[in-house]
């Protein structure tokens, strides 16, 4: 990516877990640093141009420093091996938090937690506890050794249940949900399979309303699901007034990068939203995992990486 960025100051290094490690992030500076909410992420660019999303898990009310916890992915792509390289004193860019999955109104939250998930729910969990809001945690890990922050999520609150699936198996999901109160909001991260099992539970307590969800990954392809052939269209960019072509075996952010190259971007699998971009004209194919489907049915936003165009012409606020 040659999009500019400002720079955080890696202050600290610290082992959270096994393979995951946290990061202290401050202004070089020392300068305050743009405010969040619980639930928002950062994208940290990296030393070699590489950007990727983690969750802020620190204290929203600390307007000096982000914290960070990064899982070191043996079958990633290699973003979260070159976060594991970095050492106090270095320097990476960032773009200031963005907010995809925030804490809704609720009487009760409901938390659920597996592996590296617990980022957000941390920060989450640690606003609810300052608001007296009332709340429980259900977190599911490998094992003990590679369950990060069990020990300050459960200082935050008396009803936080830890299940290492070595000892205790998979969490009750079931269980929960059924013991949670009428009106609680489900929040969840993790990993697919968890999400899964964690949204069908809830749709049959509470309602589908009630899930609320972030994933770290694209979703799984549906081998079942009729998928339209890609077909060519034309983008209009407004802010320039060109109109090119996007031919079926291209993606919107490819063209749309010949004209401007230091479009935001990251995944490239439309689940981390860096690409968000308003849409002006047109009807937009959504394929991301990211808007809801209020959202998508608006038309007015879309992720350039993996959308298409149900028009002949789109036109884009770019």
């Amino acid at each position: 990516m040659s999009t500019a960025a400002p720079e955080l100051l890696i202050r600290q290094v610290r082992w959270e877990a096994q393979d995951v490690i946290s990061l202290l992030l401050e202004d070089p500076e020392g300068a305050p640093l743009p405010g969040w909410e619980p639930g928002a992420h950062i994208d940290l660019v990296l030393p070699s141009g590489t950007v990727r999303q983690y969750s802020l898990c620190g204290d929203p009310a600390d307007e000096h420093s982000y914290r960070i916890a990064v899982l070191r992915e043996a079958a990633g792509r290699g973003g979260s091996a070159e976060v594991h390289t970095l050492r106090p004193g270095n320097r990476v860019g960032y773009r200031p938090p963005r907010n995809l999955f925030p804490l809704a109104d609720s009487e009760h939250h409901l938390l659920i937690a597996g592996g590296i998930g617990i980022t957000p729910l941390l920060a989450m969990a640690r606003e609810l506890t300052a608001r007296g809001a009332s709340w429980s945690l259900l977190y599911g890990g490998r094992s003990r050794a590679s369950m990060a922050f069990v020990d300050e999520a459960r200082a935050l609150g008396p009803d936080v249940v830890v299940v290492p699936q070595d000892e205790l198996g998979h969490p009750d999901l079931a269980g929960a949900l059924a013991a949670a109160p009428a009106g609680t909001a489900v929040h969840c991260c993790g990993p697919e399979p968890l999400l899964r099992a964690a949204a069908e539970a809830t749709r049959t307590a509470l309602g589908e309303e009630a899930f609320h969800y972030e994933r770290f990954g694209a979703a799984p392809v549906d081998p079942d699901a009729v998928v339209d052939p890609d077909e060519a269209f034309e983008v209009e960019l407004r802010r320039s007034g060109v109109v090119l072509p996007v031919p079926a075996d291209r993606s919107l952010l490819e063209v749309v990068r010949e004209v401007d190259p230091d479009v935001a971007f990251s995944c490239e699998d439309g689940f981390c939203g860096s690409c968000e971009t308003k849409v002006l004209e047109g009807v937009p194919d959504h394929r991301d995992s990211v808007l809801t489907k209020a959202e998508r049915e608006s038309g007015t936003t879309m992720m350039i990486c993996v959308g298409r165009s149900r028009t002949p012409r789109l036109v884009l606020d770019v």
